[in-house]
C-alpha cells in the first residue's frame, strides 16, 4: 500500500497498536522507471522502463476448429420412488450441514440471513442479506448461479441458466430494480483442449453480448483460469484430468428492506396456496440434471432461457409480491429440480404438503426432476386471482399454476389427477437428504456427535423458540442517560478479536459509552482500566487461536507484572464489571486467580463435537448474581455460538460441585422443549450439565 510520507509516523503507530509488522521498501518517482536494488549484493535485479511493463500488450489469439459433438437422449427406466432416492443423496443436491455449521457466520452483527433456515436450522436459504449498519433495514443480498453440468452439453445455455439461476435465487430479498444486480463472473476452461475453446467463445458471446445486456444487467467483474487441464506420467501410463468450462456467476445487489426477505419455510396456513412458476415453459428438459447423473447418463438436450423478457417479468412479479407482503415462502427451482424444491420447503417447515399437478404435461420424472428456471411460492389463497391477472399481464400467463397447499403432519403427497407420484414421510425424505452430509461428518468429526444430530431430523421438538420473563421495549436505562451519566465502558481486544464493533454497537444501544481499547494500549500505558466503569473482553480468533484460542491472550497479562496488578485492582473494585465473551470468555475464566470468587470456574477446551461449532443454541438464563442478567432469570431464546473451544471442564469434582451449589451458574443450554440440553448438536460443545455462562 502507498502512504504519503507525513502520514508515515501515524501509520506506524496504528500498525504498532494493532500488532501489525511492516517494513517500508521503497517509494514512488516521477521518473517512469522501475527499480528494485539489493542491499546485500549491491545490484539492481530489477531496471527497467515501466513501458516496458504497460507498453501495448501483445493481444492473444487463438484459432477455434468448431466440431460436431453429439450426446445420447438419455434413457431412464427407474420408478419415482427410487428416483427421489438417488437425487436427494446427490452431494449437489443434498444437505451442505456438515460444511455450513464449521464456519463463523455471525461476525459483524449485521447478518440478517445466512443458510440456515427456521426454527429447526435447515440449511435451504436461496441467498445471503446483510445489513448496512445497526440502526438501518438497508443492506445488501448477494446469490450464486451455477450450471456446470449443462456445459457439456450446451455451453450458451449453460451460462444463460447460471445468470438465470443467481438471480432466482436472489429474489428472496427485495431488491428495487433488475439493474440494481451486478454480476461477477468466474470462468474455467481447459482452453486448447478439445472443443473447449469453441464453448468457451459461444458462452462469453451468449452471457455478455446477448442475454446479460438484454437483461439491462452489468458484469463489472470476474476472473478466468484458463489451465483446466493437466496432465501427467504413472509409470508407462499417460493420464490427465480436465475440467469442463464452467461458470460461476454471482449476483449482488442493495436491499431495500431486509425485514421484505422470505425463506423456504413452509408456513403450515389452510388459507394459503403454492404457485409454481415454471420459466422452461412447459420443455421439461432433463439433460445435465441430477436426475440424469445419478443414472450415469448426461442426455442431450438442457434447460434454456431462450427469452430475456421471461425473466425481467418474472423478477418483476417475485418483486411487486415482496413489497406487498403477499409471499410467505419462496424456493426457486435448481439442482434436483420441482421435487427437490418442494420438499426443502417442507424440510424448513417441519409440515407436509398436497401437490397436484394436474394440467401439467410430461412424464413423473419429467416433470418432477426438470431443473429450468423457475421458483415455487407460497401465497395467501385470497390472491390468487389477482396474482395470475398480474402474471398474465407480465407474459407469464401460461408460466404460472396452482399447484397445492402446504398442511400439518408429516406426509407429503404429489398427484396428477388420480396418479400418486409421490407418498412418503417428510423425516424419512429428509433423513436420506441429510445422509450424504451425515456420512461425511462422522468421518470428519466425533462420530457420536454426528449420529446425535442425525437422529434429531426425527424429533417432534418445536424448534428455535423465545421465551422472555422481561419486557425486551422497556427502557430500563433512561432515567440514568437523561443525567448525561452513560458509563464508561472499555470494549476490550486482541490481534486476531472481530466481535468488538457488534459489542460497542450493544453496549452504546444499552446506555453505555463503549471505548475501543486494545491491549496494546494497556501495555503500553496509554489506557488505564481505571477509566472504566465496565471491561467487555470480546469474541474472535485472538492469535488466529494457535495458542489456545483465549489463554494465550490472558498470558499476556498474567506474565506482565504491571497488567496483571492493573486488572487485579480492576476486579477487586465494588463499582464495576466485566463481561468475557467467545475467546473473551476463555480469557477471563483463564484470569480467574485475580477475581474474587472464581475459584470454582471452569476451563473451557475443545468441542465434544472435535469441531468448530457455528450454530444458533437454545439458552436459558439462570438465577445468579450477574448485574448483566439481572432480572431475566427463566428467559428461554436463541443464541449464535460460534467456537471451537467452549467445553467447560473443572479441575475436579469438587469443583464442579461447588459450581453447582454457589448459585452463580448464569447460562444454560437448554433443547428446544427447554430441558437441560445434554445431546449435540442443542449442547454444541459438550458441557457438563449445559453450562455456558459463570458469574
Amino acid at each position: 500500500m502507498a502512504v504519503e510520507p507525513e502520514n508515515l509516523a501515524r501509520f506506524e503507530q496504528i500498525c504498532r497498536r494493532e500488532r501489525c509488522p511492516f517494513a517500508v521498501v521503497g517509494e514512488a518517482t516521477q521518473e517512469l522507471h522501475l527499480q528494485v536494488e539489493d542491499s546485500v549484493f549491491g545490484d539492481a535485479p530489477v531496471d527497467l522502463p515501466m513501458s516496458v511493463l504497460f507498453g501495448k500488450a501483445p493481444k492473444m489469439h487463438r484459432e477455434i476448429r468448431r466440431q460436431a459433438v453429439s450426446h445420447e437422449a438419455l434413457s431412464i427406466d427407474i420408478s419415482t420412488r427410487e428416483a427421489v432416492e438417488r437425487v436427494l443423496q446427490l452431494p449437489a443436491v443434498a444437505s451442505k450441514n456438515f460444511l455450513i455449521t464449521i464456519g463463523d457466520r455471525t461476525v459483524t452483527g449485521m447478518v440478517a440471513r445466512d443458510q440456515m433456515v427456521g426454527p429447526w436450522q435447515v440449511p435451504v436459504a436461496d441467498c445471503a442479506v446483510t445489513t448496512v449498519s445497526y440502526d438501518s433495514f438497508a443492506g445488501e443480498a448477494m446469490s450464486i448461479g451455477e450450471r456446470c453440468p449443462l456445459a457439456l452439453i450446451d455451453g450458451p445455455a449453460s451460462g444463460r441458466m447460471a445468470v438465470a439461476e443467481a438471480i432466482t435465487n436472489i429474489c428472496a430479498s427485495a431488491i428495487a430494480e433488475l439493474s440494481d444486480i451486478k454480476l461477477s463472473a468466474n470462468w474455467m476452461c481447459a482452453a486448447g483442449h478439445g472443443a473447449e475453446d469453441e464453448a468457451l467463445f459461444d458462452t462469453v458471446q451468449a452471457v455478455g453480448m446477448q442475454f446479460c445486456p438484454d437483461l439491462g444487467i452489468t458484469i463489472p467483474v470476474g476472473k478466468d483460469s484458463m489451465s483446466m487441464r493437466t496432465s501427467w506420467e504413472d509409470g508407462a501410463e499417460k493420464k490427465s484430468v480436465m475440467s469442463p468450462m464452467s461458470l460461476i456467476v454471482s449476483a449482488f445487489a442493495p436491499v431495500v428492506d431486509a425485514r421484505l426477505s422470505v425463506t423456504p419455510q413452509l408456513r403450515v396456513d389452510p388459507d394459503t396456496r403454492l404457485l409454481l412458476i415454471d420459466l422452461g415453459r412447459g420443455a421439461n428438459r432433463l439433460g445435465g440434471s441430477a436426475l440424469a447423473q445419478v443414472c450415469g447418463q448426461l442426455g442431450n438436450e438442457v434447460p434454456d432461457i431462450h427469452n430475456a423478457s421471461d425473466i425481467k417479468a418474472f423478477f418483476r412479479l417475485v418483486q411487486d409480491l415482496l413489497s406487498a407482503g403477499q409471499v410467505c415462502a419462496y424456493h426457486d427451482r435448481s439442482d434436483g429440480g420441482l421435487l427437490t424444491t418442494l420438499v426443502e420447503m417442507a424440510f424448513a417447515g417441519h409440515c407436509g404438503f398436497d401437490v397436484d399437478l394436474d394440467g401439467i404435461g410430461g412424464s413423473a420424472l419429467e416433470v418432477l426432476f426438470n431443473e429450468e428456471a423457475g421458483a415455487v411460492l407460497q401465497i395467501s389463497a385470497a390472491e390468487i386471482d389477482t396474482i395470475l391477472s398480474r402474471a398474465e399481464a407480465l407474459g407469464l400467463g401460461a408460466c404460472i399454476h396452482p399447484i397445492g397447499s402446504a398442511r400439518e403432519g408429516d406426509t407429503l403427497s404429489i398427484t396428477r389427477g388420480s396418479d400418486v407420484w409421490l407418498d412418503d414421510s417428510r423425516v424419512r425424505l429428509q433423513q436420506l437428504w441429510a445422509r450424504t452430509s451425515f456420512e461425511i461428518q462422522s468421518l470428519r468429526d466425533n462420530p457420536d456427535c454426528a449420529a446425535e444430530e442425525y437422529a434429531s431430523i426425527a424429533s417432534e421438538d418445536s424448534g428455535l423458540f423465545a421465551k422472555l420473563s422481561f419486557d425486551p421495549a422497556e427502557d430500563i436505562c433512561t432515567t440514568y442517560i437523561n443525567t448525561g451519566a452513560r458509563p464508561r465502558v472499555a470494549v476490550l481486544r486482541e490481534q486476531g478479536v472481530n466481535g468488538h464493533v457488534e459489542m460497542a454497537a450493544a453496549f452504546h444501544r444499552a446506555g453505555f459509552a463503549p471505548y475501543d481499547v486494545h491491549m496494546s494500549d494497556i501495555l503500553a500505558g496509554n489506557r488505564s482500566l481505571d477509566e472504566f466503569k465496565g471491561l467487555v473482553a470480546c469474541g474472535g480468533f485472538s492469535y488466529g487461536d494457535v495458542l489456545g484460542a483465549g489463554e494465550g491472550w490472558a498470558k499476556s497479562v498474567l506474565f506482565n507484572a504491571a497488567v496483571r496488578d492493573q486488572f487485579a485492582q480492576y476486579f477487586q473494585r465494588q463499582d464495576s464489571f466485566t463481561l468475557g465473551v467467545c475467546n473473551g470468555c476463555q480469557m477471563v475464566s483463564t484470569l480467574k486467580e485475580l477475581i474474587p470468587g472464581a475459584d470454582h470456574w471452569p476451563r473451557f477446551v475443545r468441542n465434544r463435537s472435535e469441531q468448530f461449532e457455528a450454530r444458533l443454541a437454545m439458552v436459558r438464563v439462570e438465577e445468579s448474581p450477574s448485574i448483566l442478567l439481572a432480572d431475566m432469570a427463566g428467559s428461554c431464546l436463541p443464541i449464535a455460538v460460534a467456537h471451537g473451544e467452549g467445553r467447560a471442564e473443572y479441575s475436579d469434582d469438587v469443583a464442579r460441585a461447588e459450581c453447582e451449589s454457589s448459585g452463580t451458574i448464569a447460562l444454560r443450554f437448554v433443547d428446544n422443549d427447554a430441558a437441560v440440553a445434554g445431546l449435540y448438536p442443542t449442547n454444541p460443545n459438550g458441557s457438563p450439565e449445559g453450562i455456558t455462562g459463570l458469574s
